[in-house]
């Protein structure tokens, strides 16, 4: 029998993230982003269905390839505005016990010294329920924005990544020992020097040769997620991540992509199954079939061609406004041109990919797929993804902020919890707990950052 899915909600601290135009829709809160008392009820909405969690994406940068200007990202609400989703998080933590939270946070413009006592600090105010997604960021505007000017080569910002976690996770596990602060009154001790220790840390991008600025979280590390699909994001996966979520645009890509993560992972020495896989998955449903067919003809009326292409221009780094909406791509005699076709092509080999045709496929849960349909036909698409390819779970968007959610809680839940699929409770309080099970609060010991903690037994052994 298929083992319990996972599932987190992905969603944006914006109005508008994957899907263009579908803000317009009545149903629609994308507005409320502002308001911590959506948020709120957010969270509840997720923990009552046993979610394992809500996960934020996040872009320090904005979609400005699409005529070379921002105003279409801007009309649409592409993923502009957008709020730090750091910011909302302890409102959700504090009406919900086990609910998790994974926050997106850019090696390219943060610092692993403040990104430890960020994602320490939000351990804490969750309980252990916090998750880090490492990303790299691709945006050129953010590297405009952000002082550098000039956003580095992709290897150059992978070989950064690296570094940038192996000096977080110095400062999360081998800083403070576990009873590092007695807070000891009658002593006058609250945190023991002996028990605190510098990193020492001098590498080729940082130097950090201090000690950690925050106490051992329940944690110590947060869950560490990751999503790149080139040959150094996944490397960077096999040797780093705890979870990795895909957005595999057909069954056999998503199965070859999970093969060769499990493959590169025993090659790093790990467990290829301490990494959780999650496909991003897109479900428009209702009370029937029938329902929500309906529901998603009324959505695809809504696509907004400026907002998709503003956002897959981004993604692309091709200005789609470039090419006739209507003409074949297969026309377009360029290398970039023939990489879009090439990537819609695996989906269905025999159409002929125009750029409205995209815009009307990304307009809905951009590109990842949708599925469409009553709580059994949902059910059984979900569980035949995780039979056939692997993965662990999903990680669900929507095309209407809160509402498509919402009808996944009260439809396809029950339906995968009657059939075994899905908890019907929590088995754990932490993030890591309720993703691996079996009481694991910390790292796996095949995990490179339990190196770090294990020198505080050896330091103490050679002492004794």
């Amino acid at each position: 029998m298929t083992k319990p899915m996972k599932l987190f909600a992905f969603d944006f601290s914006g109005p508008a993230h994957l899907s263009a135009g579908l803000w317009r829709h009545p149903e629609d809160r994308g507005s409320e982003y502002k308001s911590v008392a959506f948020w709120v009820e957010y969270a509840k909405l997720l923990e009552n269905a046993c979610f394992d969690g809500i996960f934020f994406a996040d872009n320090v940068g904005y979609h400005d390839v699409y005529k070379g200007s921002v105003d279409a990202a801007l009309r649409d609400g592409a993923q502009i505005p957008t709020n730090d989703p750091a910011y909302i998080i302890p409102a959700m933590a504090s009406v919900t016990k086990n609910l998790g939270f994974g926050v997106t946070s850019t090696t390219s413009y943060d610092h692993p010294y403040s990104l430890a006592r960020k994602f320490s600090t939000l351990d804490h105010l969750t309980n252990g329920r916090i998750g880090w997604n490492v990303v790299t960021s691709y945006s050129d505007s953010a590297a405009r924005n952000l002082g550098t000017g000039v956003q580095r080569a992709h290897d150059d910002r992978y070989a950064l990544a690296e570094e940038f976690i192996d000096v977080a996770l110095k400062l999360w596990e081998a800083s403070w020992e576990e009873n590092a602060a007695p807070a000891d009154k009658a002593r006058g001790i609250y945190a023991d020097p002996a028990l605190v220790h510098e990193i020492h840390h001098k590498g080729e991008h940082f130097s950090v040769p201090g000690i950690g600025l925050c106490e051992p979280s329940p944690q110590r590390t947060p869950v560490i997620f990751q999503a790149g699909g080139s040959s150094r994001g996944v490397a960077l996966a096999a040797a780093t991540a705890e979870a990795v979520f895909m957005n595999a645009t057909s069954k056999l890509g998503l199965k070859k992509q999970v093969d060769n993560l499990r493959e590169q992972t025993a090659k790093a020495g790990r467990n290829p199954h301490h990494i959780a896989v999650v496909q991003m998955m897109t479900v428009v449903t209702g009370a029937t079939d029938e329902e929500a067919q309906a529901r998603y003809e009324d959505y695809r009326k809504l696509v907004n061609y400026e907002g998709a292409m503003a956002r897959y221009s981004g993604w692309s780094g091709l200005d789609m406004s470039t090419f006739d909406p209507d003409v074949p791509l297969r026309h377009v005699k360029t290398n970039a041109g023939q990489t879009m076709v090439d990537i819609f092509s695996k989906m269905d080999p025999t159409k002929e990919w125009t750029p409205r045709d995209i815009a009307e496929y990304v307009g809905i849960g951009g590109t990842a797929p949708v599925i469409v349909g009553g709580p059994q036909k949902v059910a059984d698409e979900l569980l035949s993804w995780v039979e056939d390819t692997g993965i662990d779970g999903f990680n669900l968007g929507h095309a209407i902020k809160y509402q498509d959610i919402k009808n996944f809680a009260d439809y396809v839940v029950p339906e995968l919890q009657r059939r075994g699929l899905m908890r019907t409770h929590y088995e754990g309080n932490t993030l890591r707990e309720n993703v691996f099970g079996g009481g694991q609060k910390r790292l796996a010991e095949d995990h490179p950052g339990a190196k770090y903690r294990r020198q505080f037994a050896e330091a103490q052994s050679n002492v004794a």
